[in-house]
């Protein structure tokens, strides 16, 4: 493993740990031994450099850093890492991207530059750096968080039998896989079809330190949501309630005093709006939404452009039948020509017999 490589090991640690900052990594060397380590968390507040030489002290003069993103320039909750590392004597910088903020790119690499300090661009690990912050990356390139669309799917592409829908499609490795998707998000979303059916509670369960609780988000355009379901009851200021102005307002008093909060973002046909809920996201800076939601909530996903990505479990099943539900239901599109086309297909291996489909959705032009 060369040093770059330990870098971007040491920022996976900071997964779910970071937002809405990016999981960052560094590696103080000098004279090809390592001499300091750093990985950046929210509540540790120092950035990955600064940790990194703290370690190092003194043997970081004339050391060179690798770190997995271009340090900042600008001041944040912190001093910009800039001045740590000039500060420090570093002598060469390496990173393998720049800055995805437009508004920043570029100047941290110009000022060492301009201090004297060597900069190399690893382009190679490009790639790399990029996947291991798709949603801080997304974020800053788009203003809008990543939206990933999750489903547990048999190979015939059902989510649900039209009778008894007890027990479960993938096995127990997949739904532990699959926390570790809720780990990495900001927020979670499904339709309240969904909670009245299941009574779920759509909670973080990996067990692992987070830079803020997962935002557990439920569509609910006439304010169905059970005062008495375990969403309610395990509502900590993280559960959002998206209502309609057919929602009762004692109703949503109700779920106000008992923690909940509630939002009327409310479509042109009547119905919660998805798009209502992206753009509230954006506004309060969450970077990810996972979207595990029925048949007809998946399909406006879709539909509509919101989601950006899918993450599907497949079990060895095929249930079949023309009333078993598919993954997206709703109308659907008419012609084969019209299909929502996909890119960048990953298969990952799960259990055996069973695997997982990533892809990221085909934009139009």
């Amino acid at each position: 493993m060369n040093h770059l490589e330990e870098a971007l090991e040491l920022a996976a640690r900071g997964w779910g740990a970071t937002s809405p900052n990016p999981a960052v990594g560094a590696v103080v060397v000098r004279d090809g031994e390592v001499v300091g380590r750093g990985y950046h968390t929210w509540a540790g507040l120092k950035h990955a450099e600064v940790l990194a030489l703290e370690e190092a002290q003194e043997r970081a003069r004339g050391a060179t850093l690798y770190v997995t993103l271009e340090p900042c320039a600008s001041h944040g909750r912190t001093p910009p890492c800039i001045d740590a590392i000039l500060a420090a004597g570093v002598r060469k910088v390496v990173a393998p991207m720049e800055d995805p903020n437009p508004q920043t790119r570029g100047r941290g690499f110009t000022r060492l530059r301009d201090a004297g300090v060597e900069v190399e661009l690893a382009a190679q690990y490009a790639a790399q750096a990029t996947e291991m912050n798709e949603p801080f990356v997304h974020f800053m390139r788009t203003g809008r968080p990543l939206v990933t669309l999750k489903s547990a799917v048999t190979l015939d592409g059902k989510i649900a039998a039209p009778e008894d829908n007890a027990g479960w499609i993938t096995s127990e490795t997949a739904r532990l896989h699959v926390q570790t998707l809720r780990h990495r998000s900001d927020a979670i979303l499904t339709g309240i079809g969904t909670v009245l059916a299941d009574d779920c509670r759509l909670t973080d369960r990996s067990g692992r330190e987070r830079s803020r609780p997962l935002l557990r988000i439920v569509l609910d355009s006439q304010l169905r949501l059970p005062s008495e379901s375990r969403l309610v009851a395990s509502s900590r200021n993280d559960v959002l309630v998206v209502t309609t102005s057919a929602g009762s307002p004692e109703k949503r008093k109700r779920l106000e005093s008992m923690g909940v909060r509630v939002e009327v973002l409310e479509r042109s046909d009547g119905r919660a709006s998805l798009q209502g809920v992206i753009e509230l996201l954006a506004r309060e800076k969450y970077l990810s939404l996972m979207i595990e939601a029925g048949s007809r909530v998946n399909w406006s996903a879709l539909e509509s452009g919101v989601a950006d990505k899918i993450y599907f479990y497949y079990a060895p099943k095929i249930l079949g039948g023309t009333q078993s539900l598919p993954v997206a239901g709703g109308a659907g599109r008419r012609r084969r020509k019209d299909a929502i086309r996909f890119r960048d297909v990953k298969l990952h291996s799960i259990a055996k017999d069973e695997f997982a489909v990533e892809a990221w959705v085909e934009r139009e032009g």
